[in-house]
């Protein structure tokens, strides 16, 4: 359980920041975050991503009473304002969260490095690491950017990229696999494919609408082996040895303590390699780095 719980880092992407109550007694968005951030810091959660879009959302992280449990991931801002942007940006981030120093700034974009603006971002993220902001580099790399390729040319220190047990394409194919045998951490991301895996199939429209015989099909394997959706797919992450943070993203305490329920309980015996989807359009909704 210990060394399961170990891999999990949380995700704020997902946090709820604005609006009321839904009703009197609800907790008030900044309650809501500072109870996510405390679960997750009494379970030993101890990675927490706080790349989030917005200023404000920053400081309700940095005002949560148990911050101080974990190491922190920030985003990297995007290029085009220069790097001196950058740096303030970086700054102003590590501020807003009540720290001096993060574990690692992550660009968001693997696309923002090959631009005209690319080098002089990556050569500021290397000044700031080196002035002691971070203590590292990370890319998010989805399937279409090779993260191979990027780990070479770049030599991060982390790659995040969305891999679940939907979408396998960067697991089977051993791309995430030498990736860390490069000595990069293999962060897994997206591992509910934007909530897909808990979707029923009859309310798959639109794009979604061809994967969902696939669907029906693993939701069957997985009642089968007496499972379900939520301890499946963590499961799956968390088993993947290439895989040394397993990104989880949560609105509310409850979803977390169902998660870490999850993560502590032994992974099903299910037959992985049948669970993978083909679906394209399926594919992309859920490669959405998040």
């Amino acid at each position: 359980m210990a060394s399961y719980l170990s891999k999990l880092a949380l995700g704020a992407s997902q946090f709820r920041f604005e609006g009321a109550p839904a009703h009197p007694r609800a907790r008030t968005p900044q309650a809501e975050v500072a109870e996510i951030v405390t679960v997750a810091a009494r379970a030993g959660v101890r990675l927490l991503d706080a790349g989030v879009s917005y200023d404000s959302a920053e400081t309700m992280i940095g005002s949560a009473p148990s911050l101080h449990e974990f190491r922190l991931l920030v985003r990297a801002a995007r290029p085009d304002k220069g790097p001196e942007h950058v740096e303030a940006e970086a700054r102003a981030s590590l501020a807003r969260l009540g720290v001096t120093k993060a574990e690692a700034i992550i660009v968001q974009n693997a696309g923002d490095l090959f631009g005209r603006h690319g080098p002089d971002l990556w050569d500021k993220l290397m000044d700031l690491k080196a002035r002691g902001l971070f203590d590292k580099i990370g890319i998010v790399a989805l399937a279409s950017d090779d993260p191979i390729g990027i780990a070479k040319r770049f030599h991060p220190d982390i790659i995040q990229s969305p891999a679940s047990l939907l979408d396998q394409r960067l697991l089977t194919s051993n791309v995430l696999a030498t990736v860390a045998s490069l000595g990069v951490e293999v962060h897994l991301r997206s591992i509910f494919m934007q909530g897909l895996i808990f979707l029923p199939p009859d309310r798959m429209t639109g794009p979604l609408k061809g994967a969902a015989s696939s669907l029906s099909r693993v939701r069957r394997m997985i009642a089968e082996g007496k499972s379900d959706p939520l301890q499946a797919a963590i499961g799956f992450a968390l088993s993947r040895a290439e895989a040394s943070q397993v990104v989880i993203n949560v609105t509310s305490a409850q979803e977390l303590s169902a998660m870490l329920a999850a993560a502590a309980s032994p992974p099903p015996e299910l037959d992985w390699d049948r669970m993978a989807i083909d679906d394209a359009a399926a594919l992309n909704h859920g490669s959405v780095a998040a």
